[in-house]
């Protein structure tokens, strides 16, 4: 069969087939300044698809549509399952929202914050209350050695 026969897709129309982005099983588990980032990531999706319709070229610019629609739902459903826990004032436990100092057995002491899922920055210090990390530390106490990664880490304060 000849090419000229055969209808491929270009590659913006390829593009404008983005998947949805996936949703956590997880309780959406929010710190009040977690809250504040979904709602700040919802406002620049609402506007991204706001300009995307009002430039007129969303025949021209279908990715720009599309990426700009699949961020509003994941956004809006975001928004909609969040579950705001506020810091306790002081915590004998480790749980959600508090930052914990461990640790490690060459000597090395790590802090991080025990947030939700879409506010989690490993490299800024803040970890997913579901990574492997905060399901070890959470409900331990000042003292308690625990296994994470196949290394034994010791916990030395939770504020």
């Amino acid at each position: 069969m000849s090419v000229a026969f055969t209808r491929d897709e270009d590659h913006e129309a390829a593009a404008a087939n983005l998947p949805d982005r996936p949703l956590s099983p997880h309780p959406n588990l929010v710190t009040p300044e977690g809250l504040a980032q979904l709602e700040a990531a919802f406002a620049d999706a609402k506007a991204a698809y706001t300009a995307a319709q009002a430039s007129g070229l969303i025949h021209a610019d279908r990715t720009a549509m599309a990426r700009a629609t699949r961020d509003l739902r994941y956004y809006t459903a975001r928004l909609g399952s969040a579950q705001r826990i506020d810091p306790v004032a002081s915590a004998e436990r480790v749980v959600f929202g508090c930052t914990v100092t461990i640790v490690r057995e060459d000597g090395r002491e790590q802090i991080f914050r025990i947030v939700g899922e879409d506010e989690a920055d490993p490299n800024a210090g803040s970890v997913s209350y579901v990574s492997p990390l905060a399901r070890a530390l959470l409900g331990r106490e000042v003292g308690d050695e625990v296994q994470v990664a196949g290394t034994t880490v010791e916990i030395i304060s939770i504020a």
